[in-house]
């Protein structure tokens, strides 16, 4: 399989959810299922490296697609307010650049 951008992402996301009537969940909807999947991954994060083991009726889920359920609802979200994903991370970059450019020891690369 090819990769994907953010934009082939978005579009494909958008075409699974036009194919229903419902649409996008609304905003505060959205963002109470963006929490609930967040809370699902900590829970995974915790099994796979915490102290807290499964038990042996759990789901067998993985940080994987926990994330993968993270980046399904946020595209939901971002279409559902037609905001651009890639451009949303071109902004948040360059804030990072700018604003924490000499915030963080940076490595020394040889030449």
């Amino acid at each position: 399989m090819s990769e994907k951008t953010l934009s082939d992402i978005q579009r494909e996301v958008d075409d699974y959810i036009s194919q229903f009537k419902e649409g996008y969940f609304s905003p505060l909807a959205l963002m109470a299922r963006m929490s609930e999947e967040v809370g699902e991954l900590a829970r995974e994060v915790n099994h796979f490296y915490g102290e807290k083991p499964k038990k042996a009726d759990e789901a067998d889920n993985s940080v994987e697609m926990e994330l993968g359920d993270i980046l399904f609802i946020l595209s939901c979200f971002a279409n559902s307010l037609n905001i651009d994903l890639t451009e949303a991370h071109n902004k948040v970059m360059h804030k990072f650049q700018t604003r924490d450019a000499n915030r963080w020891t940076k490595k020394i690369t040889e030449l």
